[in-house]
């Protein structure tokens, strides 16, 4: 693609085009299974999707892999601090593609109360090694959702992950960064 700094300025201004971050998902390095143990916290990659703004709004932590059969895909914060898993809800995904969700404060507490609901302790995926767009890199597999996210790595604590959904004719981005309390 570009330059290592033209990388980070994409990641850090948060939002671009969904072809300039397709070129970007394709210029980086894949990253195996053990690269992507431990918790990490995420942040979407703007490209004008119709799910970009919903995790912020719904106070999303980001992911956690334990081992390739044990991964938590939706980590949410209470807003006090506490991380909890959610499991994700088929019907609410389908719903976030045909309604127009208002991503805005005004939302959130409906969105949290939500979230709540759907607390787990149960892994809700697992991760592969799966070739997407010509590279074979770590691929999370959702249990009950048609949906994959592959990752490519940005840096040591940084990848750029792309949600390749059946039901969705985009794909969604997001930024994972390594937690640093695991």
């Amino acid at each position: 693609m570009q330059t290592v700094e033209s990388c980070q300025s994409i990641l850090n201004a948060g939002k671009t085009t969904t072809e300039t971050a397709l070129q970007l998902f394709d210029a980086l390095e894949p990253v195996d299974l053990d690269f992507m143990m431990g918790r990490w916290q995420g942040s979407g990659l703007h490209t004008n999707h119709p799910m970009d703004g919903l995790l912020e709004t719904s106070n999303w932590y980001g992911k956690e892999f334990i081992d390739p059969e044990t991964v938590h895909p939706l980590l949410f914060s209470d807003g006090q601090g506490k991380i909890f898993k959610v499991s994700p809800n088929p019907v609410a995904m389908d719903w976030v593609l045909k309604l127009p969700i208002p991503k805005n404060d005004f939302l959130k507490p409906l969105l949290m109360l939500t979230n709540s609901l759907l607390k787990t302790e149960e892994s809700q995926a697992r991760l592969r090694m799966m070739d997407y767009r010509g590279k074979v890199s770590a691929t999370m597999i959702y249990d009950h959702l048609p949906i994959n996210d592959s990752f490519r790595q940005v840096d040591d604590n940084t990848v750029l992950g792309i949600m390749d959904w059946k039901n969705s004719p985009k794909p969604f981005f997001f930024v994972l960064k390594r937690s640093v309390t695991n």
